[in-house]
């Protein structure tokens, strides 16, 4: 194997080790050691296999790490938001590019699963794999009855 350069979110770490997942193709790459990496955190680097075996890899270079957050706010959806909601059915989903960095997620849910939609987002490993993706730093969950927006933003 090849060494490999890409965006990694870091889906666990410990004293022994860590966990990072490419977040263009999700494949799962252990670490022998952990170079101080913490969950949760996005890094742009690269890494390489470990002879002889290759059967976990090292850390080679950190160019970009940064640390990512997601957070339900107390504000409502936007107005734009509450229009492409209403545009779509339930279950749909519409995403759109933000001015400048980071991308909008509408989705329309259900009324009575506002709540446990939004939740799911929060606690889905894959909002932080998008954030990483998208090169922001912070989710903030917005909902409303049958409206939840996911804004990723530098």
């Amino acid at each position: 194997m090849d060494e490999k350069e890409g965006t990694f979110l870091v889906t666990h770490a410990d004293e022994a080790s860590a966990v990072l997942r490419d977040v263009e193709t999700g494949q799962v790459h252990t670490l022998s050691a952990n170079p101080d990496l913490e969950g949760g955190e996005a890094l742009e680097g690269t890494i390489a296999p470990e002879p002889p075996v290759e059967a976990t890899w090292e850390l080679r270079e950190i160019e970009e790490r940064r640390e990512l957050s997601v957070e339900r706010s107390d504000e409502p959806p936007t107005s734009q938001e509450r229009e492409l909601a209403d545009s779509q059915g339930v279950g749909e989903i519409t995403r759109k590019q933000r001015a400048g960095t980071g991308e909008i997620h509408v989705l329309t849910v259900p009324p009575e699963r506002t709540d446990s939609a939004a939740a799911e987002v929060e606690a889905d490993e894959e909002t932080l794999a998008r954030a990483a993706r998208f090169g922001v730093n912070r989710v903030e969950i917005r909902s409303e009855e049958g409206i939840v927006s996911v804004r990723y933003l530098p």
